[in-house]
């Protein structure tokens, strides 16, 4: 509901608190509100007659009954009716007005309803996708780019000023993987001849960095260019092309998939610039290392780890939580109070160290810090059967692949069109569980298909807009200043009354880390209005002026929290379909 509405219920109870003399001295109880489990309950329930009972020493619903007599004899404003339900809960019923206020404001504040003024909250940084750049993107990593930014959106609306990161692994064994990979193609090898190395990579975009490398091309990612020696005994430069390459090619995915990022940090940097080291000196400053076995240990289980880690092992080079927790000292130092990192399930194992880790660093880095959110793997499904390899790839799906599959080709109408559909699928269900995708359902245009059914309730109201007037988008203040009294219909009242949540339902969706709440919202919001949409005796433009206005209204402010809500999502809200 509208904070406004709700300011004024609580104000509305507290005098009936106050008057049936119901608040202990100095007492300001929270008032609850919540939406009843059956709604023909009425619009909302209250429970604070059970609260106060137990101090009070009185019998809750007796209270309960005291303050619905109460309110039932002021004159009506916001609250309607009040009635007494169960051992003592009061369920409230909304005046008309206060149902549709929601559109005026919609309407008044456009784009900014549901949005808290921007840096009105803190800095604020959201970590995802972090693809190691040894191949293209797979589905998982769209998974994670579709939460993560939809996740940072989130936190916009709510006023943060939001960073979004990635970050490079572009050290490590798994790069020495892909420069020998690329290495043995330049040789003209292939997987399976002899010499092949046992741990490279078998996808065909090896073949395709090998033959660049040898034609001695220059590449270009978001922050660096790597010009090829086309020398094939010249491993370092073979891995710096190869990184820059597969750099190149996730940014295109990237921008494909409309994901954007502010900052790329490398890991590599963080050897280069000395802040491995720091943080292992800080910790050891702190006392929260020991030497065993030839080995550098953390004291983790100090810090609620099931055991203590290895940080750097008998033959020098550091494990893997290591620069782990030097990159996330860094973001500490670099002001971000706090970090959402969205990762795969898999890295549920380095949270604890890393956590222990920066506290045992002495810089005052609060226990939670950071925060995650853990994703759960896809798996891709197109005529009954699931999708598992991808020749480019050697040995998964992309996410590229994914795309197009979703959008029926790679033509721009065609990648379009599947991006939507991916981003809103991957988006709608918790990240914690395990997620289908029925390629055969992204295609479908029926009501079956969620992003479909969403996008074309958006379309057809701008259908409806256009047929009252083409240029209705500057008519928005006609629109806006129209009088709702006419809408009495009880799909028309809780068409508005679903409006007014979206701000509640952002900031929610926002807290828990939960964007499928949104994705659900929206679904909902369109089946609201697809419902009143099918009501032969709501029909708009050809009811009398005073009706098919205070309807245009309520058709305009749906528009707007749909276009609103799937671009939080980033889905496009299209006009025609």
């Amino acid at each position: 509901m509208l904070p406004a509405v709700k300011q004024e219920i609580v104000a509305a109870i507290a005098a009936a608190l106050a008057r049936v003399g119901a608040l202990p001295a100095g007492a300001a109880p929270a008032i609850a509100l919540e939406r009843p489990k059956v709604a023909a309950h009425g619009d909302l329930s209250c429970n604070i007659a059970m609260q106060l009972a137990r101090t009070l020493k009185k019998n809750p619903r007796e209270l309960a009954a005291a303050i619905v007599a109460d309110l039932n004899a002021q004159p009506r404003g916001t609250i309607d009716a009040a009635e007494l339900a169960g051992p003592g809960f009061i369920n409230l019923r909304l005046a008309r007005a206060a149902k549709l206020r929601a559109v005026t404001e919609i309407l008044a504040r456009g784009d900014d309803f549901g949005r808290a003024a921007p840096g009105s909250a803190g800095a604020l940084m959201v970590e995802f996708v972090s693809a190691n750049p040894t191949g293209p993107l797979h589905v998982g990593h769209g998974r994670q780019g579709a939460l993560g930014d939809a996740l940072a959106a989130l936190f916009e609306a709510r006023g943060h000023a939001v960073t979004r990161e990635f970050y490079y692994n572009d050290a490590g064994a798994q790069i020495a993987n892909l420069a020998v990979s690329v290495q043995a193609r330049c040789r003209g090898l292939a997987p399976g001849d002899p010499g092949w190395p046992e741990a490279a990579y078998n996808g065909d975009y090896i073949a395709d960095i090998a033959a660049d490398f040898l034609a001695r091309k220059t590449v270009r990612a978001a922050d660096i260019e790597v010009a090829a020696s086309g020398d094939a005994d010249d491993l370092d430069s073979i891995r710096r092309f190869a990184v820059a390459y597969l750099r190149h090619e996730q940014d295109i995915d990237l921008r494909t998939f409309g994901v954007r990022f502010d900052n790329y940090y490398l890991e590599s940097s963080l050897y280069a610039d000395g802040k491995v080291e720091e943080a292992v000196a800080a910790l050891a400053a702190a006392g929260k290392t020991y030497e065993e076995g030839g080995a550098l240990w953390l004291r983790s289980t100090e810090y609620g780890d099931d055991k203590d880690r290895v940080m750097r092992k008998s033959d020098g080079s550091y494990t893997y939580f290591v620069p782990d927790v030097a990159y996330h000292i860094a973001k500490w130092r670099r002001g971000f109070a706090r970090v959402v990192n969205v990762q795969g399930s898999d890295h549920h194992g380095t949270i604890a160290r890393v956590r222990a880790g920066l506290q045992a660093a002495g810089l005052g880095v609060p226990a939670g810090y950071p925060d995650y959110l853990l994703h759960k793997m896809v798996t891709v499904m197109k005529g009954g059967a699931e999708v598992k390899i991808s020749k480019r790839a050697g040995s998964y799906v992309t996410l590229r692949d994914l795309i197009e599959m979703a959008g029926g080709g790679a033509g721009a109408a065609e990648l379009a069109r599947g991006r939507d559909a991916v981003r809103f699928f991957l988006i709608s269900r918790k990240a914690d569980t395990e997620f289908v995708f029925d390629v055969d359902l992204a295609l479908k245009t029926t009501d079956e298909n969620p992003v479909y059914y969403v996008q074309y309730a958006h379309a057809r109201i701008a259908s409806v807009l256009r047929a009252w007037d083409p240029q209705w988008a500057a008519r928005r203040g006609v629109l806006g200043a129209a009088d709702l009294s006419p809408l009495a219909h009880e799909r028309e009242l809780a068409l508005a009354q679903a409006l007014a949540e979206f701000p509640e339902v952002v900031a929610g969706a926002a807290r828990d880390l939960a964007p499928h709440d949104l994705a659900f919202y929206v679904r909902d919001i369109a089946a609201a209005f697809h419902a009143l949409y099918n009501e032969r005796e709501l029909r708009v433009l050809a009811a009398a002026e005073e009706v098919k206005m205070a309807r245009l209204a309520l058709y305009a402010a749906t528009a707007q929290v749909v276009r609103s809500a799937l671009a939080i999502l980033g889905v496009s809200a299209p006009e025609q379909m």
